[in-house]
């Protein structure tokens, strides 16, 4: 698969109308599709050892999107094979008042992986020009200064404040990719009648979530500026089609292990002490007397 068609070039221009929601490239069935993951899934397994050997990166996936999306099915089906000691999920909800006392990045900084490890960020720092944009209200409740407060060009310096770290963390290896998954609203709307009109899908709605549908054209807005702003070649975002949940979780994996990847990786190499230690074990376990 090319993943290329869903990256957002730095400096480009973002249309979302431009981005199918249903788009399943060369893909008519499921079935190949799922047969796909599971190539990937197993790679992606080969390649967390090495990466966890090698201790020398980390990988952050950051998954944004509307309500029904597919973030949590995406994130159980595509991690499902790599080692649950090398993979770290992050779920951001509504900022706890010690996560208030702190600036915006301040709890996504204390959650990144260690190196040798995968990260998943489940909403993130992005919320911060997303939500509280569109509901400029949340920022009397972040106990910022006057000045603060009251500059019109804040969206803009809290761009910037994200790049600058996302390059922070990419020089001192942390790779980052960024996902947008793209659902449709008609697609959203059959996803909440479902939710709604299944007992065991029940705890998943809330009358809140229609309420946000109701500012649809305002969310894409903003995600359509963020991405603009803050995709860069060292930390992209890719725009994901995300009516076929099938074809999501193939498309992401597929990034994920293009970009590993793309690391060449190796796992360390011993030195001759090293090896000598080994054969000197090796000799030990053998001279043991048999139980």
């Amino acid at each position: 698969m090319k993943t290329e068609k869903f990256l957002v070039k730095e400096g480009s221009k973002v249309n979302l109308k431009n981005h199918l929601t249903d788009f399943t490239g060369d893909y008519t069935d499921k079935k190949q599709a799922v047969k796909d993951l599971e190539k990937n899934v197993a790679r992606m397994r080969e390649l967390q050892d090495v990466l966890y050997a090698q201790d020398k990166y980390s990988l952050l996936i950051i998954i944004q999107a509307m309500d029904a999306a597919g973030k949590d099915g995406a994130i159980e089906h595509v991690m499902t094979g790599v080692n649950p000691q090398g993979c770290h999920v992050v779920s951001f909800k509504q900022p706890s008042s010690e996560e208030l006392d702190h600036d915006f990045l301040w709890r996504c900084q204390k959650n990144l992986p260690a190196r040798g490890m995968i990260g998943i960020f489940n909403r993130s720092h992005y919320e911060e020009v997303l939500v509280v944009r569109v509901h400029p209200q949340i920022l009397q409740f972040q106990q910022l200064p006057d000045d603060t407060l009251n500059d019109k060009d804040i969206w803009n310096k809290r761009f910037k404040h994200i790049r600058d770290w996302e390059n922070h963390l990419v020089e001192n290896g942390t790779q980052i990719i960024k996902i947008f998954l793209n659902v449709s609203r008609a697609e959203q709307k059959a996803r909440f009648l479902s939710r709604i009109a299944e007992a065991d899908k029940n705890w998943k709605f809330s009358i809140g979530d229609v309420k946000e549908r109701g500012m649809w054209n305002e969310y894409m807005k903003c995600y359509k500026e963020a991405m603009e702003a803050t995709s860069t070649d060292k930390a992209p975002w890719y725009i994901i089609p995300a009516d076929k949940k099938w074809f999501t979780r193939l498309a992401i994996a597929e990034i994920i292990v293009k970009r590993l990847e793309s690391l060449n990786l190796q796992y360390p190499v011993l030195t001759d002490e090293h090896k000598a230690e080994l054969l000197e074990a090796k000799k030990m376990l053998e001279a043991e007397p048999a139980e």
